[in-house]
């Protein structure tokens, strides 16, 4: 089953500090804080309508920085929640939190109220580019934070940011290769956008910093997939959630409503023609079978990936072939 979560936002909540790039409100698109009661009744309906899919689910706690929150209300999402986890309606509790809001006391605590996951928002092993975007925190506390987040047993999730300012295309393949060395569990990787009443914004209109755009965010992005695909560690997120606020606050960067698909297509082409070449296939029209629920990524977004390859001399044809499995294609020649 894909990775599923009953999630609830608490923007800006225990951030001891203005990050360049951050207007949660905006990128959530929400402004109050959920109350504990808020919690119990979404997820009394959320266990009733998934009814036995929500034991693989997990409750999610996003949005600020959950170990640093006050501890009263901090304890009184994780108690509205734990009943839950314990009779077995969800599988466990998500949070994110700071690289340097974790502890042998945090976790602990942690664990005795049914958390499960704990994704740390890293966004990148590089010193100085966490220092130019006000992160307030090392790469070593990102190292320090994970050892001790596996050593408690708790599934490890890491975050990282693409194109932040001050950071090089070498500085993100670098926080890449870094994740894998941490081996986590999952991963979310989050092209910058740039959102209004932010640092980064005042940054950009001044002209000192340019971000990544949509189409060279996907070409990175679909890189960094593959990366973490061949060392087996899962991306559970790729791109920011859509939302009206979002698109009203968003000046530039790499948003796209179905980012994860266009990287995904991207990297089914650049499969599809190595073995065009290897195969030698004549130019000329072509059949592509694919796995039903992969018809789209072989199309491409508007056909994207049929114009590519018309641009290089093949007519192809896109079915769906049910024999196949995910991630499988054939392609054959069509030439009368």
């Amino acid at each position: 089953m894909k990775h599923a979560n009953i999630a609830f936002f608490i923007p800006h909540n225990g951030c001891q500090n203005q990050c360049s790039f951050c207007n949660q409100r905006s990128i959530v698109g929400q402004q109050a804080q959920p109350a504990p009661q808020q919690i119990t009744e979404t997820l009394l309906e959320a266990a009733k309508q998934m009814g036995d899919r929500a034991r693989e689910a997990e409750v999610a706690f996003f949005g600020g920085s959950f170990t640093a929150i006050d501890l009263q209300y901090q304890e009184q999402l994780l108690l509205a929640a734990f009943p839950f986890i314990r009779k077995g309606l969800f599988r466990g509790i998500r949070i994110s939190t700071r690289p340097d809001a974790i502890s042998p006391e945090i976790l602990q605590r942690l664990k005795a109220f049914g958390v499960t996951a704990i994704e740390l928002g890293a966004q990148s092993m590089n010193d100085r580019v966490l220092n130019l975007n006000q992160r307030g925190h090392t790469a070593r506390d990102v190292e320090n934070a994970a050892r001790l987040i596996k050593e408690y047993g708790f599934s490890l999730g890491l975050q990282m940011m693409t194109g932040l300012y001050g950071s090089s295309l070498a500085d993100d393949w670098s926080t890449a290769r870094s994740f894998v060395l941490l081996r986590p569990d999952t991963v979310r990787i989050y092209p910058t956008v740039v959102m209004k009443h932010t640092p980064l914004a005042a940054l950009y209109e001044s002209g000192v910093y340019q971000p990544l755009d949509v189409t060279a965010s996907v070409e990175l992005c679909a890189q960094l997939l593959q990366l973490f695909e061949r060392n087996h560690i899962p991306v559970i997120r790729l791109g920011l959630h859509d939302s009206p606020q979002l698109r009203r606050d968003m000046l530039a960067g790499g948003f796209h409503p179905a980012f994860r698909e266009l990287c995904e297509s991207s990297i089914f082409l650049q499969r599809l023609t190595q073995r065009l070449n290897r195969e030698k296939v004549p130019a000329g029209r072509i059949l592509v079978s694919v796995f039903p629920k992969e018809l789209s990524i072989a199309i491409g977004q508007k056909k994207s990936n049929l114009l590519a390859l018309a641009r290089n001399g093949y007519s192809a044809k896109v079915e769906a072939d049910p024999s196949l499995a995910p991630g499988q294609f054939r392609v054959k020649s069509m030439m009368e």
